[in-house]
């Protein structure tokens, strides 16, 4: 990748946790952690990879694009307002009585949203659905969704995963935000998935590990999945809970919780000078 497209993943992705904290902040509730998390694969994904029209959201052979782990939603109304589907400023109305955008994805209000989701398991499942109907209707899109480590605890996921890697759907790809901690503590003490890369290669997928901060390797893997044929792919990536957020990095409290105004003053800070630095 050259220095200049690398660059423009890195501010875009600076922005998106900007506007994650903006709009948890100002919901005063929300999952900042894991939504910080995934901000550099949404960058790469709708600036790199995905065929996506903002101006034609339901255009008919558009790539799919289902969040699994629903409630990081900040991250992904950060990444489609900055991509033109929706205003910026409505980031500031998140979990709003009168806002749509809600503290889950809904497909039927919000511009860019493929799937409702939100019951942890139920995304990969839709997203199974969605590749395998690209293969019965011989359409080209392709389908990506992203699952946290703790998420793939849930039994659901590793039905979708046989029966994806049965019908040979090698049209989708399944990322797990590897970032070790869940709701409760870490992912190992509450409900060991561990080692996620072998679990998927048991069920015959394709398997990338990689550092999910790392713009280079998540082109390499996405890559990786588009030439890989007859089976589906699943990119572990290995990330840090709260990146980007100095207090908020690898800390289980900020899961899900809001910062308060100190806190969304010193994040804020924080971003906003590492995007300065870029912009630089």
């Amino acid at each position: 990748m050259d220095a200049m497209k690398k660059k423009e993943l890195q501010i875009f992705a600076a922005k998106a946790r900007i506007g994650v904290i903006e709009g948890v902040y100002n919901a005063k509730a929300g999952h900042p952690g894991g939504s910080l998390s995934i901000c550099d694969l949404l960058a790469y994904l709708y600036n790199g990879e995905m065929s996506i029209d903002a101006s034609n959201p339901r255009m008919e052979d558009r790539d799919r694009f289902v969040l699994s782990k629903g409630h990081a939603a900040p991250a992904l109304y950060a990444t489609l307002a900055l991509k033109g589907f929706f205003p910026v400023e409505d980031l500031k109305t998140l979990r709003k009585s009168d806002s749509y955008l809600q503290g889950h994805p809904n497909m039927n209000k919000i511009p860019g949203v493929d799937m409702s989701t939100g019951s942890l398991g139920q995304g990969i499942s839709a997203a199974v659905g969605m590749a395998l109907g690209a293969k019965l209707d011989k359409k080209d899109f392709r389908v990506y969704t992203v699952l946290g480590d703790g998420e793939i605890e849930e039994g659901e996921v590793w039905e979708a995963a046989m029966f994806a890697a049965n019908r040979g759907l090698d049209n989708l790809v399944a990322v797990v935000d590897y970032n070790g901690l869940q709701i409760d503590g870490t992912v190992e003490e509450v409900n060991s998935p561990y080692p996620i890369a072998d679990k998927f290669k048991a069920f015959k997928w394709n398997v990338v590990e990689i550092d999910g901060h790392d713009f280079d390797a998540i082109e390499s893997a996405l890559e990786n999945a588009r030439a890989t044929k007859g089976v589906p792919t699943c990119i572990v990536m290995k990330t840090i809970k709260g990146k980007g957020v100095s207090y908020m990095e690898n800390a289980v409290g900020w899961h899900g919780k809001a910062p308060n105004t100190e806190e969304y003053e010193q994040a804020m800070t924080e971003l906003k000078a590492a995007l300065a630095e870029l912009e630089a």
